[in-house]
């Protein structure tokens, strides 16, 4: 179940900072999902204590790029995010041993 509410970590130099410095980590998550839902699939996925869950969704994005034939139009599609507050001294390690 966290597999499917949980699509990935959202990793950026913002998100770094702000894990660093105050224990808050950023997913892209499932649209449907709540914030109870959010927090058990980071606790059991995790094994760690959420304090709080912040959402969000982010609105699609129109896209163009220039290329030999002309110019391409696209779209970026909406997602959820959600950024997790953990308690005082958890962490999680994305990045494992590398």
């Amino acid at each position: 179940m966290a597999r499917t509410i949980l699509i990935k970590p959202l990793i950026t130099e913002k998100t770094e900072y702000l894990s660093e410095e105050l224990g808050k980590y950023t997913f892209v998550v499932d649209q449907k999902a709540n914030k109870i839902e959010i927090k058990k699939a980071v606790e059991d996925m995790y094994s760690v204590n959420v304090e709080r869950v912040n959402t969000m969704i982010m609105p699609a994005k129109a896209m163009t790029r220039n290329t030999r034939s002309g110019l391409l139009r696209g779209r970026k599609p909406a997602y959820k995010k959600a950024v997790v507050t953990l308690a005082e001294g958890e962490e999680i390690d994305f990045f494992g041993d590398l």
